[in-house]
């Protein structure tokens, strides 16, 4: 698992990428959204206004409406950067192939990795229910895909032989439900970094899977 992510994370000074006209908009975009997904985390999404993502970033209020037409628009933002982020691994594990647990294996390190991220966290721990129904809707559809992934990845070690038979859905929903709450108490200054946490949880999910444990 590589500690690059598809976005991404800026911890430093954001506010100076508005210090000049030739940063790209999208760079721009970027960081408000970086800056507002830090105060959500922080403070919670209604706790949070434009006016203090406009503060952390050293620019006015209206300057923020050249990028997103309101908060919600940048929760939504959030919310589908998380989703590219896995998105992004998913497709490397499919172009490396290999057998189902060892994809699966994969996955959870990943996943695991992403829920240590700002915008992996945005997904668990800001609401999809203050969005549009529309915005809800296209959440909810990121959410099954990835799900199906999982399940599709343990299903096909049971097949190959790699993985012992199991109820793959309630199998499944032990492991999502397991990496979506290190969202919730991973610490940046805490004992293990993000690779440790995933490298754990990639072995300790698995581990009663695996074929060679019971021989």
């Amino acid at each position: 698992m590589q500690d690059s992510q598809a976005i991404p994370e800026m911890e430093t000074n954001i506010g100076s990428i508005f210090d000049t006209r030739h940063r790209a908009k999208d760079e721009k975009r970027l960081a408000v959204l970086n800056a507002a997904a830090k105060l959500f985390l922080a403070h919670g999404f209604h706790r949070t206004r434009l006016d203090d993502i406009a503060e952390a970033l050293g620019v006015t209020k209206p300057a923020l409406y050249n990028y997103f037409k309101n908060k919600h628009e940048i929760l939504f933002a959030c919310h589908m950067l998380g989703h590219d982020m896995i998105e992004e691994e998913m497709s490397k594990i499919e172009m490396a192939k290999g057998r189902g647990l060892d994809r699966l294996k994969a996955l959870i390190r990943a996943y695991a990795y992403i829920m240590t991220q700002k915008f992996g966290m945005c997904l668990v721990r800001l609401d999809e229910h203050e969005l549009s129904p529309k915005q809800s809707a296209e959440i909810a559809h990121c959410r099954r895909l990835v799900n199906d992934r999982f399940e599709s990845y343990l299903r096909l070690a049971i097949d190959d032989g790699s993985a012992l038979p199991c109820n793959v859905k309630m199998t499944t929903f032990a492991i999502t439900g397991s990496l979506n709450w290190v969202s919730r108490w991973y610490r940046s200054d805490g004992a293990m970094s993000s690779k440790e946490i995933a490298d754990h949880f990639a072995e300790s999910l698995t581990q009663s899977l695996s074929v060679r444990s019971v021989n």
